[in-house]
């Protein structure tokens, strides 16, 4: 079993190759399974005022899913097309965004905290936004609105769950009861987590989540899939071998996989 559930495409601005690449893509690696997942459109700021690239306009949600549901008809049987959203947590926004979870047929939606306010703290572009600012009180305030995610109920999984040191910028102070108070409402409300293999790019250096929150999440119980967080096609799969071997090393042999909202438990 070999799958990849975070992967994003053109229409989110910051992605390139069409859906149809990235399924060809994992039927090349012998992908059994192959999500897509791209970023929902913006909420809580007006795409003409804000930074460009960021997510797929309002219109394009019912295209992107029209053509992933026309695409998974026309693989069937070569691969198992999942239909996903990476549905990001804005705080305040919770039935805005849950009107687009309840409005169209996904097998799953990801849980991802990007956002802290108006400041993307994973976007390049606003790292400057760091500046002068306490870093644990960030991490605080990130992994809070983890927290506040997890019990929305409206998310299978949780998407780079410590994603806040992408830019690499660690607290002084020890930041373990953050992250394991994220961890804990994890697993309290019944969620997966995702190792996503495309920290290893960043200044963070290493996959999200750290080693260690992925051996406190078994240790919690808590099921974890695997994502690239591909932007280009011949990214999917990426790091898997790493991926893999780290996930056995730490006591999983099984990921999550959905359909239909459901959750299933695969070996791998």
């Amino acid at each position: 079993m070999r799958i990849d559930y975070h992967t994003h495409h053109v229409r989110c601005g910051h992605a390139v190759g069409e859906l149809e690449e990235y399924i060809q893509s994992a039927i090349a690696k012998g992908l059994s399974e192959i999500g897509l997942s791209d970023h929902m459109p913006l909420l809580h700021v007006d795409p003409a005022d804000y930074y460009p690239e960021m997510a797929m306009p309002m219109e394009e949600l019912p295209r992107y899913v029209e053509e992933c549901l026309r695409l998974k008809e026309k693989y069937s049987g070569r691969i198992a097309v999942r239909v996903g959203l990476e549905g990001d947590f804005i705080e305040g926004y919770e039935e805005e965004i849950a009107r687009i979870v309840e409005a169209y047929p996904w097998d799953y939606v990801i849980g991802s905290v990007h956002f802290l306010g108006t400041w993307d703290v994973t976007d390049f572009r606003q790292v400057h936004n760091w500046e002068g600012k306490n870093v644990i009180d960030v991490y605080e305030t990130y992994y809070d609105a983890v927290c506040k995610a997890a019990a929305t109920g409206l998310y299978d999984y949780i998407g780079h769950i410590d994603a806040i040191k992408r830019f690499g910028y660690r607290p002084e102070e020890d930041a373990t009861a953050l992250e394991d108070r994220a961890l804990k409402a994890v697993a309290k409300h019944g969620l997966a987590i995702e190792l996503n293999a495309a920290g290893i790019h960043t200044a963070a250096k290493e996959m999200y989540p750290s080693r260690r929150m992925l051996e406190r999440a078994f240790a919690l119980g808590i099921p974890v899939t695997y994502g690239s967080d591909a932007h280009h096609p011949d990214r999917v799969g990426q790091k898997w071998e790493e991926a893999s071997a780290m996930l056995k090393s730490v006591g999983y042999s099984q990921l999550a996989t959905f359909n239909g909202r459901q959750r299933r438990l695969a070996d791998f």
